[in-house]
């Protein structure tokens, strides 16, 4: 008997419809949803990733709450302001999708409170969960979480419903480029989406080397500050070259072999 194989969400193209800036960040945030998903990073259809539209500073790409990661196209993008207002809402052929509203006040909260972060990414990874519940925080013990030396740390408040939390959000988060929102998950914040990618991926290889080397349960060899310090200032964009500038092209390349449906 033949099968039938069922296709991702139905949506109209956008392609002509916005900017080529936008559409090239649409594509970009697409690739981003659906390696999140290839490298195991999501939790259902859960969680947000965000980018800012280029040359609209009050508006951001966010996803349609419902859709799975590996379902996301280009198209398929909700684009929203700050405050959680449908700026662009895509056909979707008869279904209904809207935004996750703990999706907007995160994301919402650093896009407005940092104008030169382009792309915000949230998880609930169980390494990042792990690492969030506990009360040493994620430790310096590897050259890979020395990079997150100045990690900030956002204490639980509930579930992300209430307005007033944004300003938390922001203060903790500071200028940092990466936050733990304590018994919740990861947030990490970039210029770019590739460059957010990369810092995600590194910090949750941070947490996973963390909870291994605890999980053996001898003593930790610690590094000294100053030598943690320096690591930290080699691993800053200023010091060597944007994260995820080299990788960025093979990661679309790896995707397209795949499944090249995220650049509808």
């Amino acid at each position: 008997m033949e099968m039938t194989v069922p296709m991702a969400v139905a949506v109209a193209s956008l392609r002509g419809r916005c900017s080529d800036a936008e559409w090239q960040s649409r594509v970009d945030l697409a690739a981003c949803y659906r390696l999140t998903e290839l490298y195991g990073l999501t939790d259902l259809a859960a969680n947000h990733i965000s980018v800012r539209v280029p040359g609209e500073p009050d508006a951001f790409l966010i996803n349609p709450h419902g859709v799975l990661y590996d379902e996301i196209c280009a198209s398929s993008l909700i684009k929203i302001d700050h405050q959680g207002n449908i700026l662009t809402m895509p056909d979707f052929h008869g279904a209904t999708y809207n935004v996750n509203r703990a999706g907007f006040l995160i994301h919402g909260a650093i896009h407005e409170a940092r104008p030169e972060v382009a792309c915000v990414m949230h998880t609930h990874t169980w390494t990042g969960m792990a690492v969030s519940a506990l009360e040493c925080g994620l430790l310096p013990i590897t050259q890979t979480a020395m990079r997150f030396a100045d990690i900030g740390y956002h204490e639980f408040e509930g579930v992300v419903l209430d307005e007033a939390e944004k300003a938390s959000l922001a203060r903790d988060l500071g200028q940092a480029s990466t936050l733990i929102l304590r018994n919740h998950g990861l947030l990490a914040v970039g210029g770019t989406v590739a460059e957010t990618f990369n810092t995600m991926v590194r910090l949750e290889l941070a947490c996973k080397s963390q909870l291994a080397a605890m999980a053996c349960g001898t003593p930790l060899h610690p590094v000294n500050d100053e030598v943690v310090e320096a690591t930290r200032v080699e691993f800053l964009p200023t010091t060597r070259r944007p994260f995820g500038l080299m990788e960025w092209p093979a990661m679309l390349r790896k995707l397209d072999r795949i499944d090249p449906s995220y650049r509808l």
